[in-house]
């Protein structure tokens, strides 16, 4: 340990370093942009007169939060458009679209999103409650989990959907019994009203980046992967954001891009994202990451399952879900990034998507030896008992989304019923994949769902919101994790998904001192109390951001 004084000190602890060596310290030193020094009273004598000092005051001291699937520009966007985020009724919808649309009343389209499927019968929204509130634009507004749009009329009309209108191939017209397009467009079937949407410019997208990264500096995330870097449905590239702001130091962020992979084309795009790759790699900003979308959503009966959904009788369907790529043609593609050395970000909900995942996981291991690309899986909200143990044996990281595993409207009301017993106890198995053996990252999909890292750690290991009616019982209790587990998953394990492991996500000498202090030990109390832990202070590489 040099004598040379360090220029940060945190002491007073306790410090949960999540390094093996030490697991529990009280003091950290830091020089530069660097920890320097762990340990105890000793770490003191590294204070010296121009020594900026932390008094933890009992406060613990974390590595800062990774969230490995986010989507921050979107979420940053949104919270300046027609935000519904946060609310479940019709009433607030309404009175939010009514007073935004007053306010805006030059604007050529009424935009935003966030409102939650659970306030609307079967989850389905119509045009007419949209048209009694703005009948002269066209409204287009994505729901929480961003697989639907909910439009007026005038925004039917401009898009030229009317009853002869065919559902696309990755999507769904909802339509009423005389077959009349009702105002509700499940995933593909979004973008022929998103399409028509004017383009974000790229002050907006700064403006959106700039607005995310403030919000997730004050809940202790210093570094993500933006899981949907390219154009896709209405969705402006945010990457020319992404590019200004690292230029000019404004991306304060760790940040990993997901390029996009545009399912309706082959592997003629792959010279285009390894040009994308190398031109998006500058600064804090690395481009080295392929999303694949490989199926939808449980709610809206699009995400892919190995046997049919339930009607609201109980009884089979015809409807098993979509994989939006053949499984044959994902093999190959996946082979062929993981040969140019691209990580792939899968999203895989249902269980027969998260086997086609690891199918084509598996024939690029096969193909290409076990390379250090690691590849991840995000969701898994129905997982196969037979494929737990295959993320081990394929070194597939499960990224988790822990926030959904909980027992709310639109888990209890629209989507238990439609899986049926067996397959809605096989959900969010976070216990069985880390007794597997699996490696753990863990994500929030904000705008989808909150970004706050404490809030999902909190229902990891209770299975129940932090802000659930007394009595709510656990969801699936037996796949809780502890919380030092969990909160590893927001910090190792979302840095060993971002290929960060080797400087972030531990807190030791050598180590870039991405740190965050929370205003509580949540390890000194109950496990019912962890979401009321809030973050105080925020540093990436020694320099403060929050607090």
């Amino acid at each position: 340990m040099s004598d040379t004084p360090a220029d940060l000190v945190l002491t007073g602890g306790p410090v949960h370093t999540l390094s093996p060596a030490r697991t529990r310290a009280t003091s950290v030193a830091v020089r530069g942009e660097r920890v320097v020094a762990v340990g105890h009273d000793e770490v003191r004598e590294l204070i010296g007169p121009r020594t900026e000092v932390v008094d933890l005051r009992g406060k613990l001291l974390i590595p800062g939060f990774q969230d490995a699937h986010v989507h921050p520009v979107g979420g940053g966007v949104e919270l300046g458009q027609c935000d519904l985020s946060g609310a479940t009724t019709l009433e607030a919808y309404r009175e939010r679209v009514r007073a935004y649309a007053l306010r805006h009343p030059d604007i050529e389209w009424i935009t935003g999103g966030g409102w939650a499927m659970e306030a609307f019968p079967g989850g389905l929204p119509t045009a007419h409650l949209l048209d009694e509130l703005v009948p002269d634009r066209p409204v287009y507004l994505v729901n929480r989990d961003h697989h639907g749009a909910w439009v007026n009329s005038r925004a039917l009309e401009y898009a030229g959907i009317d009853a002869r209108t065919p559902d696309p191939a990755d999507g769904r017209i909802e339509r009423g019994p005389d077959g009349v397009p009702t105002g509700m467009l499940q995933e593909g079937a979004a973008n022929l009203v998103g399409v028509l949407l004017p383009p974000l410019t790229r002050d907006e997208l700064v403006t959106g980046l700039l607005r995310a990264q403030e919000l997730l500096h004050s809940l202790g995330v210093t570094a993500w992967q933006d899981a949907l870097l390219g154009s896709h449905a209405n969705l402006t590239d945010p990457t020319p954001a992404y590019l200004a702001t690292a230029d000019d130091g404004r991306l304060t962020a760790r940040v990993v891009g997901a390029l996009w992979w545009d399912r309706a084309r082959g592997t003629e795009q792959i010279e285009e994202l390894l040009a994308r790759r190398t031109a998006g790699t500058r600064g804090r900003l690395r481009c080295t990451t392929v999303k694949i979308m490989q199926d939808g959503v449980a709610e809206n009966g699009t995400a892919a399952l190995l046997s049919p959904y339930l009607d609201g009788c109980g009884c089979r369907t015809d409807n098993s879900g979509i994989s939006f790529i053949p499984p044959k043609e994902l093999q190959e593609y996946v082979t062929e990034l993981d040969a140019h050395g691209f990580q792939v970000h899968f999203h895989a909900l249902g269980d027969r998507a998260v086997r086609e995942a690891l199918d084509a996981v598996a024939a690029a291991r096969r193909t290409n030896g076990r390379t250090d690309t690691r590849p991840h899986l995000a969701h898994l909200q129905v997982v196969h008992p037979d494929d737990v143990g295959r993320f081990r044996e394929l070194g597939a990281t499960a990224n988790v989304q822990p926030l959904w595993a909980a027992h709310e409207p639109q888990m209890d009301e629209l989507t238990i019923p439609f899986l049926g017993p067996e397959r809605a106890a096989s959900q969010y198995p976070f216990g069985s994949l880390l007794r597997a053996g699996a490696t753990l990252a863990a994500g929030s999909d904000w705008p989808v769902s909150s970004p706050d890292p404490i809030q999902g750690i909190h229902v990891a290991v209770n299975r129940v919101l932090p802000d659930a009616p007394a009595g709510t019982p656990a969801f699936l209790p037996e796949q809780r994790l502890d919380l030092g587990t969990a909160l590893a998953a927001y910090t190792a394990g979302s840095a060993y998904a971002n290929h960060l492991d080797a400087e972030t996500g531990t807190i030791a000498p050598g180590f870039l001192a991405d740190l965050v202090v929370l205003d509580r030990d949540p390890f000194a109390g109950p496990a019912e109390e962890i979401g009321a832990t809030r973050v105080a202070q925020t540093f990436v590489g020694g320099r403060r951001v929050y607090g």
